[in-house]
């Protein structure tokens, strides 16, 4: 592969945005998905979060959630469809119209938490999400799991779409990531996440159990609330460079 987004999910804790992880963090990747206030994010942290990405030249994105900001999106709801499409439809309204006032566009939306992992495997809950980003707009790129049923359920919708992948989760030998509820879910090691970069561009990853899952993604995932995500974004866009492998932000 020669080149790859390395995106990272952002505006969801501010004391990042005071402490400087985020702009530390935008140093290294091409894309952000900024929380729009279902799990994480009010008006203010999704302006600060648009207009240092701006400065970085980064692209824009929407990082949707359930709407269950004690759980940072991470559990999963009993929502109808209707009602996942609405909250959708209504986070990604209110974090492209914060950036219209900056003078930019949404570029991409990708769910979050416990919604984007529901999603993989439930096509009635990938259709609702799209329904609510079509709403907004269909020429948004929408991001899901590489190799899963949500990235066939938005082709199928008419999107456009970025099969993602994770340096720093750790994987099932099916190809899922592994449950955060496993205390080795997370890689924490700035190397390691490199290593699983760089195996994921030549497209496979090793999933928990040393087995090869093949793997073909569009962009890469690194967490800013993983521990030392700067350095490990840093590391990985180091790593992925020296494969002359080019950084390239979705469009």
């Amino acid at each position: 592969m020669s080149h790859i987004d390395l995106n990272c999910d952002m505006g969801e804790m501010p004391e990042h945005i005071s402490d400087g992880t985020q702009e530390a963090l935008m140093r290294s990747i091409t894309s952000v998905n900024i929380a729009c206030g279902g799990h994480a994010g009010d008006a203010q942290t999704m302006a600060t979060t648009i207009q240092q990405a701006l400065r970085y030249k980064l692209a824009i994105g929407a990082h949707p959630g359930y709407p269950d900001r004690a759980n940072f999106g991470r559990i999963e709801l009993n929502l109808s469809p209707e009602e996942v499409a609405d909250s959708v439809y209504n986070q990604v309204c209110l974090l492209a119209e914060i950036a219209a006032k900056c003078k930019t566009r949404l570029t991409h939306v990708k769910p979050h938490g416990a919604l984007y992992n529901q999603a993989v495997h439930n096509r009635e809950l990938a259709h609702a999400i799209a329904a609510g980003v079509a709403r907004w707009s269909r020429e948004t790129v929408l991001v899901g799991l590489a190799g899963s049923h949500m990235l066939e359920v938005f082709r199928e919708s008419g999107f456009p779409v970025a099969a993602e992948a994770f340096a720093d989760r750790r994987y099932e030998p099916d190809g899922t990531l592994r449950s955060r509820k496993h205390p080795d879910a997370l890689i924490h090691d700035p190397a390691e996440a490199a290593r699983q970069a760089l195996t994921i561009v030549h497209g496979k990853v090793v999933a928990r159990d040393g087995s090869e899952v093949p793997l073909r993604a569009d962009t890469l995932c690194i967490h800013s609330d993983t521990p030392s995500s700067p350095q490990i974004a840093a590391q990985v866009a180091k790593a992925l460079r020296e494969a002359d492998v080019q950084l390239r932000a979705l469009k």
